[in-house]
């Protein structure tokens, strides 16, 4: 979007913040970029200069906005939309593995060479990897500055930055600020809306995460309470609380919703696993939603106009692990809500790594496929063919012949879950849905998709129904949500 400058110019106006993040403006007078919706005067036309990522805007030689914190802005929708190659890059170096792994590593995950990931990178976002890392890092550390008491030295390493000098120069380059002001002048202004807020619980973090509105969170996290596995999530005071397993270590988190962001409070185990545990968090929210392009699509439909209007901005509940959900999805099949969160709390009972949650009731890791690869299949209260389903998709998932994850290709990954034993179509776009994100995924041999089609007129019959929704391609996920909104399910409507 960022080549059309006169669309960019417009949104800038106006200070439209559906754009924020899908652009960001650079003023060549001051030498500061920020998003759309930023709340100063807008300079003068010949002075702007669109960019499409906060990289390409660092890499030019320009620092963050002060006011509006365009490094805070939320993510394009653009790389969760999408399954190429770029979009899978950009959504595996949201989760550090640049900075665990190198560029070669990331390079690996998605089977390209170094080169050409850096080539396809530095075309459409105008960085590559290294400044799309560096960009994240830069984020983090203002984060852990702001909203931590942890020494410098600690949110340099923890940030992900190799030395404190290059944390130092970066931080100073990015904000115009050394480390240590930025953090006296968080101390003044910690409570301006927008901004992380210091959080006095000894070892969280507390922030907000930033969405495009609309967004209607009845279903979202009504879905989320209502399928939570104890022992691993749970509801409580009116948020949405689970541990997360983490690269360094392991977290609980706590997401709130609220009128114009979602309340998170994260506590971490490793200050290094806070990039991948906030990328995890916003994929599970599906945050970088772009909502008016989905309401705009889907109410041109006569039959979901309605749906539309009265619950604008749904969102499709997500998962924080790909492999988690594939695994709780085999144990609903067939199966109600009820029954399904209790087969899984068995498993997490007897595999799952205990934590200590000193706030709540939650008490283990959901177990990774390695915990459950030795499991008896026995031992499962599963019909016998249900037990060979979990056994198989276990046994692909820890020898690795599986892999389902940010850096998945969609088309690949329904065909390798569709060669497994006892996975149809319902599973399959079930975990499309909610594990990999595709957007489109579609299930319309699902029960209550098929109920509320007969309740708004449409075929039943699912090869009727694929043709019917054509016209709501490529957001088909979110037709779903509107359609299961329809019953009275308790998925549909926030807990009291």
């Amino acid at each position: 979007m960022h080549t059309d400058r006169e669309r960019c110019e417009r949104a800038v106006r106006s200070r439209d913040a559906r754009f924020d993040g899908w652009f960001f403006t650079a003023v060549l007078t001051t030498g500061i970029y920020c998003r759309p919706s930023c709340p100063v005067v807008p300079p003068k036309t010949e002075n702007m200069v669109f960019h499409p990522s906060a990289a390409a805007c660092q890499q030019a030689g320009f620092r963050a906005c002060r006011r509006c914190r365009p490094d805070a802005s939320p993510g394009s929708p653009a790389w969760n939309a999408r399954a190429d190659g770029v979009a899978r890059a950009v959504r595996l170096i949201q989760d550090g593995v640049v900075d665990r792994e190198g560029v070669t590593g990331l390079a690996s995950r998605l089977g390209y060479s170094a080169r050409q990931v850096e080539r396809q990178l530095r075309a459409e976002l105008g960085a590559g990897p290294l400044a799309l890392a560096r960009a994240q890092r830069a984020q983090t550390a203002r984060l852990l500055i702001e909203t931590t008491a942890l020494p410098m030295a600690e949110v340099a390493f923890a940030a992900g930055f190799t030395s404190v000098r290059s944390f130092n120069d970066t931080v100073r380059a990015v904000f115009a600020l050394a480390p240590g002001a930025l953090r006296e002048r968080a101390a003044r202004t910690g409570g301006r809306a927008g901004r992380a807020t210091p959080q006095r619980a000894a070892g969280a973090i507390a922030l907000r995460l930033p969405f495009r509105a609309p967004l209607t969170p009845d279903n979202l996290f009504g879905h989320l309470a209502a399928t939570a596995v104890p022992g691993v999530e749970e509801w409580r005071d009116g948020a949405y609380r689970r541990t997360l397993s983490l690269p360094y270590g392991h977290g609980i988190v706590s997401l709130a919703p609220r009128p114009d962001h979602v309340a998170c409070r994260l506590s971490l185990t490793d200050p290094r696993d806070l990039t991948v545990a906030i990328s995890g968090c916003r994929r599970l929210l599906d945050l970088d939603a772009d909502p008016v392009a989905v309401d705009g699509q889907l109410a041109a439909d006569p039959g979901l106009a309605p749906l539309v209007r009265e619950a604008p901005g749904r969102r499709v509940p997500r998962a924080v692990d790909a492999a988690e959900f594939a695994v709780r999805a085999v144990l609903g099949q067939q199966v109600s809500t009820a029954s399904a969160r209790t087969h899984a709390a068995r498993l997490v009972a007897a595999h799952g790594v205990p934590v200590d949650d000193p706030e709540g009731g939650l008490t283990h890791l959901f177990p990774t496929p390695e915990a459950l690869a030795g499991l008896d299949p026995g031992a499962l209260a599963l019909p016998r063919a249900r037990r060979a389903t979990l056994t198989g998709l276990v046994e692909a998932l820890a020898s690795g012949a599986l892999r389902l994850g940010p850096d998945s290709d969609w088309a690949d990954a329904r065909a390798a879950l569709a060669a497994l034993p006892g996975f149809g179509p319902w599973t399959v776009e079930s975990i499309a849905m909610r594990a990999l994100g595709d957007p489109d995924a579609f299930l319309p041999t699902d029960l209550g998709v098929r109920r509320a089609a007969a309740r708004l007129g449409l075929p039943t019959a699912p090869a009727a129904l694929t043709a019917r929704a054509a016209p709501w391609r490529p957001w088909r996920a979110y037709a779903t949500q509107h359609l299961w909104a329809t019953g009275d399910h308790p998925v549909n409507r926030l807990p009291a």
